[in-house]
C-alpha cells in the first residue's frame, strides 16, 4: 500500500512538471538559506563549549567604577592566579595565560606566528588533545615548548617532531615537550599556534607581578562540588585587599567568575555587567532561518491550492469509490514529502557549492560532513519535517472536498474574503518587508559612519612592528627610508594610529579635581614627524620633535577632546601629570577616531618618547606605485633584520576592518532578504495563479460587454498590491522598533528616515507586479470565447 502511494504521487508530479518545478526551487532555496543559517548557530552555540570541563571552566573578570561609571574588562594581574589557587579550597586548578607574537625557526624555516605564554596547568584546564608528548609535564620548566600539529607540518613537514628544538626570537633554543592537535575556529584559542611556559616569560623579564597591573588573563577550574555564586562572593574582593596603599580608592575593585559557556555569546561589557552580545545575533538569524522555511512552505501550500480545481474531481471520484479521508490525506502528504526530498537533495547541491563563500562572508571555517550520521539523521529529520509543514494543510484542505459539490461544481469558495491564502502571502511579504528596510537601514548607518573624518589621511600610510634589530639600529634604518625615496614620512610610536592599545586615568593637571583622576584619556606615544607621516591637523603650538627639542622626551599634545575634558582654555605651556611623570604641553591637534568610528573621540594624550616606542608608521611615497615603494622598504628592513619577514599594515585596510561585522550584518541581512523575496514572489507567482483560474469566466464576460486588456490587468494586480499594502502598515513599525533598538548600540548613528519606508514600498509594489504581471497578461488575452467555455 504504501509503494502504491509514493507510485502515484511520484506519477503526479512528474505529469505536473512546472509545478514541480517552482514547488522544487522555492522548497529547495528555503531549505538551503535555513540550513547554511542553522549550521552557523550550531557553530556559534558551540563556541568553546566543547572543552571536557567546560561546565567548571571560568574566566576571572575585573570590576570598578570609574568616572562614576561601572566598568568590566577580563584582563587581571598576574598574581592573582596562584593568589586564588592557594587560598580558596573550592578552586581545584588555576592558570594565567597571556598571547604573544614571536619569531620561531627550525630547519632554516622562519614564521612570525601568533601563540601564547601560559602556566603547566593551563593544558589541565582546557584538555586539548595530545598527538604526541606529555602534557602533564610540559611548560614546567622555562626550556620547552608545546605546538599545534600545523605548526609542525609548517617547520619541519611532519607531526612527530617530540623532541626536536625551535629557536625563538634567534636566541634561545626550547625543545618540542607535546605537540597538540589543531585548536578548532570556534575556541577563543583558534589563532594560537605554540604555547610556551609562563616561566620562560618570567626568566625574558616580560611579567609584571604588581597587583594593578592588568595585562594578563586567569583561567580557572572550579572543584566538582563547588558552586560558582558561592566562589565568587569568596573572591570578590581577592583583588581589593592586594591594592591598599597602591591605588586610592580599591573599595570598588572586584573579581568574578565568567562561566566558558558565555564567554563568546554573552560577553557585551555593559554598565559593569557581561550581558547579551552574540547571542542577540544568533537568535536573530534562527527566527530569519525559520522564517525563511516557512515562507517556503507557504508556496508550497499557495500553489498546491492553486491547483486544486485539477484535484477536485480525482478527490471526488476516490471518495466515490469509497477512500476514506485519512487515505487521501496520506496520498497528498506522500506527494509533499517526495517533493522535500528532492529539494533537500537540490538544497545540499547549494549548500555543498556556497558554503566556502558563505564561510567568507561570515569569517569562519564551517565544515559539515555530509556523510556522517550526525549530520544525516537530524537533515533527513529536517526534510520530513519540511514536508510534514508544507503539505499538512493542502492535504487536509483537497482531502476535504465533498463529492457531490465537486461533481456539481460548487465546491469553490468565494474570493471575496480574506482568504488563509491571502494572509500567508501577507505574512510572506510582512517579514520580507522588514528584511528590506532592515537591510536599508544598517547600509545608511554603515555609509554614515565610513563618511566620517578619522581626523588623519589613511592613504599610503603603513605601519610595521619593530621586531628583532630593529629597535637598535633604528636611527640608519630612518635615514635609509627617507633617502630612497619610497618613504616620504616616518615616525616611531607606541602603535598603529588606527588602534588604541591602552587607556590612562589618574591624570592630573592645574585645577584638575579628585573625581577627574578618573577621566579616561588614550595615552599615544611618538617622537618625530607625528603630524606629517599621519595627517593629523595642529591646532595650537607646536608638534613633538624629539631631534629639534631633545627636552620633548617629556612633550605633550592635547586633541581638541581633551583639551575639552581638562576644561583648559589655554592649554599650551600647561603642566600635565601622569605615569608618575611631569609632562609639558606644547601644542594641540584636531580629533581623530583611535576606537570605533561609531563612539565618541576619545580624549587622547600624545607623549614624548619617554616610554619604549615599539612600532614605526610610514607614509610612502604618493609619486610611486605602492609595489615599487614596498619592495625598496622590504629591501631596507631585510637589511637591517634579515631572518624576519617584513610585515605591515595598510591604515586604510585597518580603519576599514572596523567596519568589518557591520557589514558582515548587512551583507547576511541583503543576502537573506533577497532569497526571502524570491521565494515570496513564487508564492506570489501561485496565488496568482489560483485567482485567474477562479476568474476565467468572469473576465470572459467583462471581455465580452468590452473590457480592455489594461481593465482586466488592473483588476487582478490590484487585490495583491492590496496584499503589500496590508503587509507594509504591519512591518513598517516592527522594522522601525528593531532597527531604533538596533541603532541604540551606537554614539554615531543616523535617524531613521521616511524615504527609506518610501523606497522599500515602491520597490516591493514594483516586484509584485512584475511577478504577477505574467498571470494577469496571460489570463486578459485570453480569447473569451474559450474563456466562456471553461467548467
Amino acid at each position: 500500500m504504501l509503494q502504491n502511494y509514493f507510485k502515484i504521487a511520484w506519477r503526479n508530479l512528474v505529469r505536473a512538471k512546472g509545478y514541480a518545478f517552482i514547488n522544487i526551487a522555492g522548497l529547495a532555496v528555503g531549505m538551503a538559506a535555513a540550513m547554511l543559517i542553522f549550521l552557523w548557530i550550531q557553530n556559534e552555540l558551540t563556541f568553546d563549549r566543547f572543552y571536557p570541563k567546560t561546565k567548571r571552566l571560568f574566566q576571572v573578570y575585573n570590576r570598578d567604577v570609574i568616572a562614576g561609571e561601572p566598568y568590566v574588562w577580563g584582563a587581571t594581574p598576574a598574581p592573582l592566579a596562584p593568589a586564588l589557587l592557594q587560598d580558596y579550597p573550592e578552586i581545584e586548578d588555576a592558570a594565567r595565560y597571556r598571547s604573544t607574537n614571536l619569531l620561531l625557526a627550525a630547519n632554516d624555516k622562519f614564521l612570525n606566528i601568533e601563540g601564547s605564554f601560559a602556566d603547566p596547568s593551563f593544558l589541565n584546564l582546557f584538555d586539548f588533545p595530545v598527538l604526541g608528548g606529555n602534557s602533564n609535564t610540559a611548560l614546567k620548566g622555562n626550556n620547552d615548548i608545546v605546538i599545534t600539529k600545523s605548526l609542525a607540518e609548517k617547520l619541519f613537514g611532519i607531526t612527530d617532531v617530540v623532541g626536536k628544538t625551535i629557536r625563538i626570537e634567534r636566541k634561545d633554543n626550547l625543545m618540542i615537550a607535546a605537540v597538540i592537535d589543531n585548536i578548532p575556529s570556534n575556541s577563543n584559542f583558534k589563532a594560537v599556534e605554540y604555547i610556551l611556559p609562563w616561566n620562560y616569560s618570567v626568566a625574558l623579564g616580560w611579567t609584571n607581578d604588581n597587583w594593578n597591573n592588568n595585562n594578563y588573563y586567569t583561567y580557572v577550574l572550579l572543584d566538582q562540588n563547588a558552586n560558582a555564586e558561592t566562589v565568587n562572593d569568596k573572591i570578590k574582593y581577592a583583588t581589593a585587599a592586594h591594592l591598599k596603599g597602591v591605588v586610592e580608592d580599591p573599595s570598588h575593585r572586584e573579581i568574578f567568575l565568567n562561566s566558558a559557556d558565555k564567554w563568546h555569546l554573552y560577553s557585551k561589557e555593559a554598565h559593569g555587567q557581561l550581558v547579551e552580545g552574540k547571542i542577540v545575533t544568533v537568535r536573530l538569524f534562527g527566527i530569519i532561518a525559520a522564517f525563511i522555511l516557512l515562507i517556503a512552505c507557504v508556496n508550497f501550500i499557495n500553489l498546491s491550492t492553486a491547483r486544486s480545481d485539477k484535484r477536485a474531481k480525482e478527490v471526488g471520484l476516490r471518495k466515490v469509490a469509497g477512500a476514506p479521508k485519512l487515505t487521501l490525506v496520506f496520498q497528498f502528504i506522500s506527494e509533499s514529502v517526495i517533493l522535500a526530498f528532492l529539494s533537500g537533495v537540490v538544497a545540499f547541491a547549494i549548500v555543498w557549492a556556497f558554503i566556502p563563500t558563505f564561510n567568507t562572508l561570515i569569517n569562519t571555517k564551517l565544515s559539515p560532513d555530509f556523510t556522517s550520521l550526525s549530520f544525516l539523521l537530524p537533515a533527513l529529520a529536517f526534510i520530513l519535517l519540511t514536508g510534514l509543514l508544507a503539505g499538512s494543510y493542502p492535504a487536509f484542505f483537497l482531502a476535504s472536498f465533498q463529492p457531490v459539490k465537486v461533481m456539481t461544481g460548487t465546491y469553490r469558495s468565494a474570493g471575496a474574503g480574506f482568504s488563509p491564502r491571502k494572509s500567508l502571502v501577507v505574512l510572506q511579504f510582512t517579514f520580507a518587508i522588514i528584511l528590506i528596510i532592515s537591510t536599508l537601514i544598517v547600509k545608511q548607518q554603515i555609509s554614515h559612519a565610513q563618511n566620517r573624518s578619522n581626523g588623519y589621511d589613511q592613504d599610503n600610510l603603513v605601519f610595521t612592528y619593530l621586531q628583532g634589530d630593529l629597535g637598535e639600529h633604528y636611527a640608519p634604518l630612518q635615514q635609509e627610508l627617507t633617502s630612497s625615496g619610497a618613504v616620504i614620512s616616518i615616525s616611531k610610536s607606541i602603535g598603529p594610529i588606527t588602534q588604541m592599545n591602552t587607556r590612562q586615568w589618574g591624570v592630573s593637571w592645574p585645577g584638575s579635581t579628585q573625581k577627574d583622576k578618573d577621566q579616561e584619556f588614550v595615552p599615544f606615544g611618538t617622537d618625530i614627524d607625528f603630524l606629517k607621516t599621519n595627517g593629523v591637523k595642529l591646532v595650537a603650538g607646536r608638534e613633538i620633535d624629539i631631534r629639534k627639542y631633545p627636552s620633548d622626551s617629556l612633550a605633550l599634545m592635547l586633541n581638541e577632546s581633551a583639551v575639552k575634558a581638562m576644561r583648559l582654555n589655554d592649554p599650551v605651556g600647561v603642566k600635565v601629570k601622569f605615569s608618575g611623570k611631569e609632562w609639558n604641553v606644547v601644542g594641540v591637534v584636531k580629533d581623530f577616531i583611535f576606537d570605533s568610528p561609531y563612539e565618541k573621540i576619545n580624549p587622547v594624550l600624545v607623549y614624548g618618547p619617554a616610554r619604549d616606542l615599539p612600532w614605526t608608521s610610514m607614509r610612502l611615497n604618493p609619486a610611486k606605485s605602492t609595489a615599487k615603494n614596498l619592495e625598496t622598504v622590504r629591501a631596507i628592513f631585510k637589511k637591517y633584520n634579515p631572518e624576519y619577514p617584513f610585515e605591515y599594515t595598510f591604515a586604510d585596510e585597518s580603519y576599514q576592518a572596523k567596519f568589518a561585522e557591520e557589514q558582515r550584518t548587512g551583507k547576511l541581512t541583503g543576502l537573506f532578504s533577497g532569497l526571502t523575496i524570491f521565494i515570496s514572489c513564487l508564492g506570489l507567482f501561485g496565488l496568482a495563479a489560483f485567482s485567474a483560474q477562479q476568474r476565467t469566466k468572469e473576465i470572459g464576460v467583462r471581455k465580452v460587454l468590452g473590457a480592455s486588456v489594461t481593465s482586466i490587468i488592473q483588476m487582478l494586480s490590484i487585490e495583491f498590491v492590496k496584499l503589500v499594502l496590508i503587509a507594509f502598515l504591519v512591518a513598517s513599525p516592527i522594522a522601525w522598533y528593531a532597527m531604533e533598538k538596533w541603532l541604540k548600540g551606537y554614539n554615531y548613528r543616523i535617524s531613521i528616515e521616511w524615504n527609506v519606508f518610501a523606497v522599500t514600498l515602491f520597490l516591493t509594489i514594483l516586484l509584485v507586479l512584475l511577478t504577477v504581471s505574467f498571470q494577469a497578461i496571460k489570463a486578459a488575452l485570453m480569447n473569451p470565447v474559450k474563456s466562456l467555455k471553461v467548467d
